[in-house]
């Protein structure tokens, strides 16, 4: 145990080395800051003790909350009101998650109940290429899905036709193609959302599919050979299978209802959209208008709630960190930020990127759209998968019949920087330097194969 919380608060310091020697305000253990021991803490108990995620989640948002009343200041000051002033900054993002993973959770449901899942062996390839496939459609849906919307779709599908046995291996596969769907879209994942409002064209997002389709095929073929080895796809739809068209509509205009919601408010509003929890607000009120038509099974809510608050206190805890700014942009930092979205929140690493300025856009949204799928709680679409599937919820046996994810992770990675190099994108306003000459140049030496 202690092995695992010394070895957690070395990787954040070693992530964070300028973050880490800069933020002398509070207590620290050598140049590591408490706070980054303490989530490091909560990311081992996590690891260890899956049966209690949630209390352990919780009990170290309070303790890292305490700790920074009363001894490390926060950003916006110091004390109760500093907390206060933190969570003004953070409430939209943690209740637009919220209503977010409940509301998917609902409609992942009625979209099973609609016995569309039932009539998809019909037109499914009866081998292993049968669970290839149905990833590949959720890699197409997340493009301009919400991932959680494209990850519960993929797990309802998946629960009828492999007949509610589902592989470890194949979930981490259901997730990491919600995940990389979702990377090369400006509305695909909140982080490209939020490239795009500062600034960044949609067409330097969109090369971020280069490497999330390779990715794709290294992590895809393994998970559904492994699927199907553990249970075969189901060759023919059930007899007297109809499909409820009315549950069909209702989950088509959730979903358009929050497209159409997200993109407005993004194109027309931009100085608005991190004032109000829009996204989660459009598909609650979809759900509500569409209740008297066909009743939500409100019974999911409270399992629903448990692994939302799960993955609130995360990403609560990963906010209070002392992170002011990210290594010097490059892409073995892009690299690097991939795999440290496995366990810190991405929207954060995103935001400060940003500042930053200086990385290719494309690289940085592949690298923290895709990483949090490492882990299961690494991706708010890995949080609302394992409400479906509670077994998912163990990082040992995650990482065990997960591996090809982050195979695939490092080859998609190489592969864009090998085709396209790493280039330095639009220069956002109020944003540092682009890049360093060294940098640059180192950049161009690894694309080039020397």
């Amino acid at each position: 145990m202690n092995k695992t919380i010394a070895a957690g608060a070395l990787g954040l310091a070693l992530a964070f080395p300028g973050a880490a020697l800069a933020a002398a305000a509070g207590p620290s253990l050598g140049p590591v800051p408490l706070e980054f021991v303490f989530f490091a803490c909560v990311l081992a108990g996590v690891a260890i003790f899956h049966i209690h995620t949630l209390r352990v989640a919780v009990t170290g948002a309070i303790v890292i909350a305490l700790y920074k009343i009363l001894f490390s200041p926060f950003k916006t000051g110091a004390g109760l009101a500093g907390f206060a002033g933190h969570l003004g900054h953070e409430w939209v993002v943690l209740v637009n998650l919220l209503l977010l993973l409940l509301g998917f959770a609902l409609l992942a449901d009625l979209f099973e109940k609609s016995e569309v899942p039932a009539v998809l062996p019909r037109f499914l390839p009866d081998d292993w290429k049968g669970g290839f496939v149905l990833l590949v459609c959720v890699f197409v849906l997340s493009g301009f899905l919400d991932n959680i919307a494209a990850a519960m779709i993929g797990g309802a599908v998946a629960h009828t036709v492999f007949k509610g046995r589902v592989h470890i291996g194949y979930l981490a596969a259901l997730v990491a193609a919600s995940n990389g769907g979702g990377a090369g879209s400006v509305v695909g994942d909140t982080t490209t959302t939020m490239m795009w409002i500062a600034g960044v064209r949609p067409q330097e997002v969109l090369e971020a599919y280069i490497g999330a389709s390779v990715a794709l095929l290294v992590f895809g073929i393994p998970a559904a050979l492994k699927q199907h080895a553990w249970q075969p796809i189901q060759k023919d739809a059930d007899a007297g299978v109809h499909i409820d068209w009315a549950r069909v509509a209702i989950v088509v205009f959730i979903l358009a209802a929050a497209i159409a919601v997200n993109v407005t408010v993004n194109l027309r509003y931009t100085e608005q959209a991190d004032a109000f929890p829009f996204l989660g607000a459009a598909v609650w009120l979809a759900l509500l208008a569409c209740a008297p038509l066909r009743v939500p099974n409100w019974g999911l809510l409270p399992g629903a709630t448990k692994g939302s608050v799960f993955l609130l206190s995360l990403v609560l805890c990963a906010s209070m960190m002392p992170v002011e700014h990210l290594p010097a942009a490059s892409w073995p930092s892009a690299l690097g930020l991939g795999f440290l979205s496995a366990v810190f929140d991405n929207i954060p690493l995103t935001a400060l990127a940003l500042r930053q300025g200086g990385y290719d856009w494309g690289f940085l949204a592949y690298a923290v759209g895709f990483g949090g799928s490492m882990i299961w709680f690494g991706s708010s679409a890995g949080v609302a998968l394992s409400n479906m599937y509670p077994e998912a919820r163990s990082v040992g046996l995650w990482l065990r019949h997960g591996w090809h994810v982050p195979v695939a992770y490092v080859a998609g990675f190489f592969v864009m920087l090998a085709t396209i190099g790493f280039n330095p994108g639009t220069q956002l306003k109020g944003s540092a330097a682009p890049v360093a000459p060294a940098v640059a140049a180192s950049a161009a030496t690894a694309a080039s194969g020397d």
